[in-house]
């Protein structure tokens, strides 16, 4: 199990070391600060130092300073960074920036709204409206009328002229002093403003010219990203800081640092408080105390720890099922997509980002992730001999095709008995865990109906399965509670527990959308690549464009629609079916209290 075992522990020193003491503890980044007196531990949600937080950029609040680096980091050119001298004002900066940012919005906005306008307007021509005093107190009318409907302006009494036409719309000017009823014309009228088409082209040219100099203004302000990362950074962790000291236990001479950390830490934790003088007690969590989960896995499939962290965190008496969904994920990914061509698309995308995402510690697991995902999608795209929905290519591959995947019946069946396997080892992870307590039994009863269910799918029921799942029925009803005595409680819970086998029943069900979303890939591969070839031999001349056209764009489409499925689905019947059966308690993160990590930006 990769759950770190953790260690309470006090520290306990001088009134006047407590501020240089929690800087270091800042630095060492390995406890888990469980503030004196508070509810929840330091996670930054507190506000009672808002005012520190935001004094190193005056009035600018830390959430503006992130949305300035955020602005900046998205450049598309990064100028060359600067180094920190006297002439750098984070308060001036990140007003800079965010004034800059508004007038990017504000242009952008103009820019569409004169794009649109000049759309509607060019139809009309270009021309500018004549003073009344020119036409007697007429008035120009204007009106887009479909086409079918045109027929209706000869009963008009009116005098009107067709200015334009294209193929929907028949553009009509009426002139009068007055704006003609609503019922006199087939249509409403068309508002198209005063302003003529060449001022609003001259317009939409010259907001070009403020977005080219507002970007050029927001490229030069991004030498500077590098700095404010570093204020900001400094910034937040002055935050944290201040919210530690607010959650230490102090008197007039003494101070108390209670935290969580790993057994593994705990030698260092000790050579720290001989450093500084410190008394350290140490002890191990208690019954009735929750410690926040802390998980641990090599680096190769540390990506589970991100697949399960946004979903579920196991409490920390449970078990870490980062590593069975890493390897099921990559598993369930595989058999959905069913080819390995597209596998090997993965694998050539990777291999073309593989420096970059090895320059961070979270790029370095994705990394792992995707090389385990192009494995197995190679492998099983190997196995069930899919190349882009062609055959495959050699005699070679063609011998190591063992899967059918067309073959309805088998899919179907291997489906089943990979959801049955998978609850399988669900339950005998929940009795595992329930190993001490009469309620595991009710995990080890569901173990017995899955397998014997399955058993009897695949053959033919007999008196034996029939025996089987009732004596499971019957530890079901015992066992499902996790309370003592056989009381009243304990039969209700007991009678509740058997809903769960029409859940049981549907979970498993779930797995067949590995089977049909694996079939559909492949089924829209073919299907493209048939088209394709129809359409060459249709068009001998064209047709050799239009073969490579829809096979890029038929591919490319089943290709996107083949990895979000692989994501979501695959995610889900690890996160949702296999975690209603194994997980039973949920825990919350270990945070540690450290400095924040500022990596130099590269240009």
């Amino acid at each position: 199990m990769s759950i770190q075992r953790l260690c309470h522990i006090n520290l306990i020193g001088l009134q006047q070391q407590k501020l240089s003491v929690l800087d270091d503890l800042q630095a060492l980044g390995m406890l888990h600060l469980e503030p004196a007196g508070l509810d929840a531990s330091v996670d930054g949600s507190n506000e009672t130092f808002a005012d520190t937080a935001t004094s190193a950029f005056g009035s600018i609040t830390p959430e503006d300073a992130k949305q300035a680096v955020s602005y900046l980091a998205a450049c598309q050119r990064i100028r060359r960074q600067e180094l920190f001298d006297q002439s750098f004002d984070p308060e001036r900066l990140v007003n800079e920036v965010l004034v800059n940012r508004q007038k990017a919005r504000d242009l952008a906005d103009q820019r569409i709204f004169l794009q649109r306008r000049i759309a509607d307007l060019r139809p009309w021509g270009n021309f500018e409206l004549p003073d009344l005093d020119a036409l007697e107190g007429q008035r120009f009318w204007f009106y887009q009328v479909p086409l079918y409907r045109l027929k209706e302006m000869t009963a008009v009494s009116l005098v009107w002229q067709q200015v334009h036409k294209d193929h929907r719309y028949a553009y009509v000017v009426v002139i009068s002093e007055v704006e003609p009823a609503s019922n006199a014309l087939p249509v409403a009228r068309t508002h198209t403003g005063s302003i003529s088409l060449s001022t609003l082209e001259d317009q939409l040219v010259q907001t070009h010219r403020d977005e080219e100099q507002v970007m050029i203004e927001r490229e030069s302000l991004s030498r500077w990203l590098f700095c404010l990362q570093y204020s900001l950074a400094k910034v937040d962790d002055q935050y944290q800081l201040r919210l530690a000291e607010q959650g230490v236990w102090q008197s007039e001479s003494l101070f108390v640092v209670s935290a969580w950390v790993a057994e593994d830490d705990c030698p260092a934790l000790q050579a720290f408080a001989r450093r500084h003088g410190l008394a350290l007690q140490q002890r191990s969590p208690k019954k009735h105390e929750t410690p926040p989960t802390l998980l641990k896995n090599p680096a190769c499939v540390a990506a589970g720890e991100d697949l399960i962290g946004f979903f579920k965190l196991p409490s920390y008496r449970g078990w870490d099922p980062s590593r069975l969904v890493f390897f099921s994920f990559a598993c369930f990914f595989a058999v959905i997509m069913s080819d390995a061509g597209y596998a090997a698309l993965i694998a050539l995308g990777l291999a073309f980002y593989w420096r970059k995402l090895g320059l961070s510690q979270s790029g370095k697991r994705i990394r792992a992730l995707v090389l385990t995902l192009a494995t197995a999608g190679l492998v099983w795209g190997v196995l069930v001999g899919g190349y882009f929905g062609a055959d495959p290519p050699t005699a070679w591959l063609a011998s190591l095709k063992v899967v059918d995947i067309n073959d309805f019946s088998s899919m179907m069946t291997l489906s089943i008995v990979i959801g049955v396997v998978h609850l399988v080892i669900a339950n005998l992870l929940q009795m595992w865990m329930r190993r001490f307590h009469l309620h595991m039994l009710a995990s080890f009863a569901w173990v017995v109906v899955l397998i014997v269910s399955l058993s009897a799918w695949l053959t033919h029921i007999t008196p034996w399965h029939q025996g089987a799942i009732a004596l499971a029925l019957v530890l079901i009803v015992l066992c499902s509670s996790s309370q003592s005595g056989w009381g009243k409680q304990r039969w209700i819970s007991g009678l509740l527990g058997l809903s769960n086998l029409s859940k049981l029943f549907g979970d498993v069900l779930s797995y067949l959308r590995l089977f049909a979303l694996g079939l559909a890939s492949a089924s829209l591969a073919v299907t493209f690549n048939q088209l394709a070839s129809q359409v060459a031999a249709a068009m001998p001349e064209l047709g050799v464009l239009f073969y490579v056209l829809i096979l890029l764009i038929g591919h490319l489409l089943n290709f996107t629609l083949t990895v979000v499925s692989g994501v979501i689905h695959g995610l889900r019947l690890n996160l949702i079916e296999f975690f209603n059966w194994s997980l039973a308690d949920e825990g919350y993160a270990f945070r540690p209290f450290k400095k924040q990590e500022v990596v130099p930006w590269k240009t």
